[in-house]
């Protein structure tokens, strides 16, 4: 039995989700379909990439996973099928496997398959659909186009250390308005090297000076600094909306400032 996954940006107000499912059990009876998620920002591959890389590990060697962001296929970007680890990803690649893989992949195919309908602006029902019945009938990956020798890099949003200090971004906006950001705690670790530090959120007007194991380490409505499952420094509000209350998007710029060994790291000293 075919796992099909879909991630998009399509939202959950119109149909297109429906049509992309009903065009798999149409082919694929006993298919079972996963969204992921519907909300990715409209044409945010970092984004789309995020996501998909902190759960594609979770199903099961086999799993087909189609990528509805940003379809638009071009010369320079083709659409295309890539195994990693056991497992399909179909998308455009518009460099979102820098995001999910960190470029690391067994076999990539660019994707030489017409499509059944004279629209091209629908691709993942007309043509990803189509590549994702091949792939769970069996077909091997060589009768869908030919080998991609080298994907997209993209430019992946990686946290950066220099002077003492982290900048990051966030990366992701979950449905607490927890801020999910792109610094690891393997980078913290490696520049914190035991010294006192500040994260600053919003510039100085939001600062928290210590990482805690849970939400509940904080009172309600104080601003808490973790690293969730996926590995990476997660702030939010105890029982409250970081991201609307404070104004925060996607994008925006969280820092770690590192007591230098000259004095302590406040925000008196630091600005």
């Amino acid at each position: 039995m075919a796992i099909i996954t879909i991630t998009s940006d399509w939202g959950t107000k119109d149909y297109y989700a429906a049509a992309v499912k009903g065009t798999i059990l149409s082919q694929l009876p006993d298919a079972t379909i996963v969204d992921v998620t519907h909300e990715i920002e409209p044409f945010n591959v970092a984004q789309a990439g995020f996501t998909l890389k902190n759960c594609y590990r979770c199903f099961p060697l086999g799993t087909i996973h189609i990528i509805a962001v940003d379809t638009i296929e071009s010369a320079e970007c083709p659409h295309v099928v890539v195994k990693a680890e056991g497992q399909y990803f179909i998308s455009t690649d518009n460099g979102i496997f820098s995001h999910i893989l960190d470029g690391k992949y067994d076999e990539a195919y660019c994707i030489d398959v017409m499509q059944d309908s004279d629209f091209f602006t629908f691709a993942t029902r007309d043509r990803f659909v189509k590549v994702a019945v091949m792939i769970a009938k069996g077909e091997p990956l060589s009768n869908i186009g030919e080998p991609r020798l080298r994907l997209n890099p993209g430019g992946a949003f990686c946290a950066v250390a220099r002077d003492n200090t982290i900048e990051g971004v966030v990366m992701h906006i979950d449905s607490y308005d927890n801020l999910i950001t792109n610094i690891s705690k393997e980078l913290f670790e490696k520049e914190r090297r035991g010294r006192d530090f500040v994260i600053q959120v919003k510039g100085a007007l939001y600062t928290v000076e210590e990482i805690s194991d849970s939400y509940l380490d904080v009172d309600v409505v104080d601003l808490v600094a973790i690293f969730g499952t996926h590995g990476y420094l997660e702030l939010a509000l105890n029982k409250a909306k970081l991201a609307s209350l404070c104004g925060i998007e996607p994008s925006s710029t969280i820092k770690v400032i590192f007591d230098d060994g000259k004095s302590t790291p406040t925000l008196d000293s630091l600005f």
